[in-house]
């Protein structure tokens, strides 16, 4: 797909190049030694960090690397997101006329072009208009790819080969380039053709099954795409992977990922259980099969608390903090045989005390005898949250006037930590230095595609 704007004019006054330097100010990754100027990166508390140091990006582990994201919302596109992060420049390929319709999807901001989701998950990106659809956009394409090393398309498959950029054409145009091809189902099997959105991911991988309390209607899990990301997260390790592997042969692959596996690829036990024993795992709400009491609990002031008593160990930590040990005696509910066995009172016990106390002396009774407990967090209790702050969890970045909060990078590197350098960009903001600088295309020439609508 392709995308359009007039602000090309402005953005042909930067050089595109493999080793570009975004003129945007720079927010280094959450977490990031403080020594390192680049380092501190901006919270909801602390404000917008400062400017990088010059060559901040060139240190960055994938400066160098070019990124073309031809995909739309979500899976795919956020693999290049976290390459970009760590100093991949990405060009974000989109229609001349609306662009990715991620673009339209969550909460409106004044940016006519931009919701609060495209600020945040296409941030680190230049975006290109670029019509697909018309022969000299195809071939346009072609040429980029061609300057390239990772593609990045999430399309039904066989619609990048019904726009003649099939994998030989791009093998051919490009024999070392890595693509990533995410897909609801993957490229191959009898399902391949079905659209496939996270929802339905979650539905088909067996997540959704697990989700709720038995004998009750199966919930989301959730309200975030986890299988966009997901799979996503799995694009990105391939991509490294293929890079590698290119550094060594000179070769490029294609990396196929279906949502839906992603998701099953983090069932646990699920298959092995019933491959060997027929095993069907069902609802069990906030509690767990395989540890008790393991669940969600509430406190006297209404609040909750998530508490996991995986061990003996820990079980015995929690009867301390109760100031009841003889629960974890062998007698009564020491081991996690006898636990299991004993669920509802095990858990009526902990219902109960919880119940008895705010959650402020939960916590403290708990984590002063080193049970694993936390707060059920809404994100107005993560905006509050000291740990977050301290790790700089959440990144407030200048864009449009607008500051907007963020989620920060994830993972940090101690000696070359992420960035975000720009949110989710205007449409076409890089259209004309990408045709100019990298193509070398002439202004009049690059007129005449806009005026075709190729651009």
């Amino acid at each position: 797909m392709a995308g359009e704007n007039d602000q090309g004019a402005a953005a042909g006054k930067r050089k595109t190049g493999h080793a570009d330097t975004s003129s945007t100010t720079e927010t280094p990754a959450a977490g990031g030694p403080a020594a390192e100027g680049p380092g501190a990166e901006g919270t909801a508390a602390d404000g917008p960090a400062p400017a990088p140091a010059a060559g901040a990006r060139e240190r960055l582990p994938l400066a160098g690397v070019r990124v073309i994201d031809v995909g739309t919302f979500l899976a795919g596109p956020y693999a290049a997101c976290i390459l970009g992060e760590f100093g991949a420049e990405v060009l974000k390929v989109e229609h001349p006329i609306a662009g990715d319709p991620m673009r339209r999807f969550g909460t409106a901001t004044k940016r006519h072009d931009a919701t609060l989701a495209w600020l945040s998950e296409a941030r680190n990106k230049k975006s290109v208009t670029l019509n697909l659809r018309q022969p000299k956009g195809v071939e346009l394409f072609i040429k980029l790819v061609a300057k390239s090393d990772v593609l990045i398309e999430n399309f039904r498959p066989g619609t990048m080969e019904e726009w003649g950029l099939g994998w030989p054409v791009l093998h051919e145009a490009n024999p070392g380039l890595v693509m990533l091809r995410v897909s609801g189902y993957g490229q191959t099997g009898p399902y391949r053709r079905r659209p496939g959105f996270s929802h339905i991911a979650h539905a088909i991988g067996g997540l959704s099954y697990l989700a709720g309390f038995p004998g009750e209607t199966p919930v989301v899990p959730g309200t975030a795409p986890l299988g966009d990301y997901i799979s996503s997260l799995y694009g990105a390790i391939g991509i490294m992977l293929a890079l590698r592997h290119k550094e060594k042969t000179g070769r490029g692959q294609i990396i196929d990922i279906g949502i839906c596996e992603a998701v099953f690829r983090q069932m646990d036990e699920l298959a092995a259980a019933y491959g060997l024993f027929g095993t069907i795992r069902e609802r069990e709400g906030s509690g767990s099969f395989v540890a008790v009491p393991h669940g969600h609990f509430r406190t006297k002031d209404g609040k909750w608390v998530a508490i996991a008593c995986t061990t003996d160990k820990m079980f015995e930590r929690l009867a301390e903090a109760l100031e009841r040990p003889e629960l974890a005696s062998h007698t009564l509910f020491g081991p996690q045989s006898k636990r299991l066995a004993a669920r509802d009172e095990v858990n009526k016990i902990v219902v109960e005390w919880v119940g008895s106390l705010d959650r402020a002396e939960v916590l403290q009774r708990c984590l002063d005898k080193e049970v694993p407990i936390g707060k059920l967090n809404s994100i107005a209790d993560i905006f509050e949250d000291e740990h977050f702050k301290a790790r700089r969890n959440l990144a407030e970045v200048e864009s449009e006037g607008m500051k907007v909060v963020v989620p920060g990078v994830v993972p940090t590197l101690s000696a070359t930590p992420g960035r975000i350098t720009n949110l989710g960009p205007p449409l076409g903001d890089a259209t004309y230095e990408v045709m100019r600088e990298l193509l070398d295309l002439s202004a009049q020439d690059i007129a005449a595609l806009r005026q075709q609508k190729t651009i």
